[in-house]
């Protein structure tokens, strides 16, 4: 058997590892509404929810920084249920707008409307001062506000031709493709991207095999 010349793609980073718990939803997606999505995958065959606590909702909002309370604060109750009710509005909103639907706006825009917001200056050290948005966070929804809000965006000024899900058969993961060449395939190319090269490599090993038999 002839050796081939050509060195694999290195396979230790798996496409699609198992999604689970202590890993949690990876940042992938170059867009925070689509993070949002992403926050169930596909572990294995089976869906997984990386939402099970309202204590898992509170850290990934502080992770992207759309949590609006007290660094300090507990997660209000029933935090984990809003969310996960807001993330399916919004998949089905994404789902029907790229698959050139007319979605049902109704639930985003009740989540949106959930609490009020106040603008208000601080100062800056060198004088001058900075304006920033200050959120209610006395309850689930209201919380859940400023992550609405980034849906929205998504929807009134993201280009849809960019919103893409991965090409791997086994990831669910969304991204929006900020690439120069706009041609993103992959949630990762150290992941899915990784994956492709990898089975595209054994193919060709097992091709050229059996044309040397």
């Amino acid at each position: 058997m002839p050796a081939s010349n050509t060195a694999p793609p290195n396979p230790a980073n798996p496409a699609n590892p198992a999604a689970t718990p202590e890993s949690g939803p990876r940042l992938l997606a170059d867009h925070v509404a689509l993070d949002l999505l992403n926050t169930i995958e596909r572990a294995d065959t089976t869906p997984h929810d990386h939402w099970q606590t309202d204590a898992d909702v509170l850290a990934w909002l502080k992770q992207v920084a759309l949590w609006p309370g007290d660094d300090r604060a507990a997660p209000p109750k029933g935090l984990a249920t809003a969310a996960r009710a807001l993330r399916e509005a919004v998949r089905l909103i994404v789902a029907r707008r790229k698959a050139g639907a007319k979605p049902d706006l109704a639930p985003l825009n009740d989540a949106l409307a959930a609490g009020g917001s106040h603008l208000a200056v601080h100062p800056l050290p060198e004088g001058g001062v900075r304006i920033a948005r200050i959120h209610a966070a006395a309850n689930a929804a209201q919380c859940l506000v400023p992550l609405a809000e980034a849906a929205a965006d998504l929807l009134a000024h993201g280009d849809f031709r960019r919103v893409r899900q991965c090409e791997s058969d086994e990831c669910t993961l969304w991204f929006y493709d900020r690439t120069k060449s706009h041609r993103r395939r992959w949630c990762s190319m150290a992941l899915c991207g990784n994956r492709h090269k990898v089975a595209a490599f054994r193919k060709r090993e097992a091709a050229a095999d059996e044309g040397a038999a």
